[in-house]
């Protein structure tokens, strides 16, 4: 392996580290809606994963078809660019119809209370609680799962671009296909490492109280997000 193509490995993956380090909405989705679905760690796991193959794939897909088709990187970019509009609307939507949804939830959902009367005249108060005896939230789960993808696919990877497109140039695919490997693992690492640390952490943070508003609080950190992607260019 070439001194260059080594060096443009390693950017490839500096880049790939810092660009969803710092950018929230690569993992405060998934610690929002996994926080609030009570997901399984596999269950975390794979969505985080196959959202972000979903997210570097597609940058990878365009960066293709630019190299066929003859693209400059700049029209590339500003490609990358209306993307990431997108997805940044998109995501800030669907953060605020996920609060809503969610302070409906809870208002439904609100814990009360019964009395029952026994035969022999005494009575015994019963709390009673429809979420927990009517969960028919799997579909919608489902549901949220395939919009945050959607979003996510949206979502684009511009600092990959002028990256892959430098061994695009020299004519070496096999480089392409490294550069892209590595940072696309990079990636999907980061995104991981960070979604599964901060829910370790807030593991240790007493939360029942807020447990009736996981959803509401998952759609406004959701929604929070992108207002900074939209508005702050994070």
């Amino acid at each position: 392996m070439s001194n260059e193509i080594s060096v443009l490995l390693i950017t490839a993956a500096s880049i790939g580290f810092m660009h969803t380090l710092f950018g929230p909405d690569h993992y405060i989705p998934f610690i929002a809606m996994s926080k609030a679905g009570n997901w399984s760690k596999f269950k975390t796991l794979w969505v985080t994963i196959l959202c972000g193959i979903g997210h570097v794939g597609s940058t990878i897909v365009l960066g293709f078809l630019g190299i066929a088709f003859g693209y400059s990187v700049f029209h590339l970019e500003s490609i990358e660019s209306y993307r990431g509009d997108i997805a940044g609307w998109l995501l800030l939507v669907f953060g605020l119809l996920y609060m809503v949804w969610g302070i409906r939830r809870a208002i439904l959902n609100k814990p009360h209370s019964h009395t029952h009367i026994h035969h022999d005249g005494s009575m015994e108060l019963h709390f009673h609680d429809h979420e927990k005896e009517h969960d028919h939230n799997e579909n919608k789960s489902s549901m949220r799962i395939w919009i945050i993808f959607t979003i996510f696919v949206f979502g684009p990877c511009e600092p990959l671009i002028p990256v892959l497109m430098y061994p695009a140039a020299r004519g070496t695919i096999t480089d392409v296909i490294l550069v892209c490997s590595v940072f696309s693992i990079a990636t999907i690492a980061t995104m991981l490492t960070i979604v599964f640390s901060a829910l370790y952490g807030m593991s240790f943070v007493p939360v029942k109280k807020m447990e009736q508003y996981s959803h509401a609080l998952g759609g406004f950190a959701i929604f929070m997000c992108g207002i900074a992607v939209q508005f702050l260019g994070l």
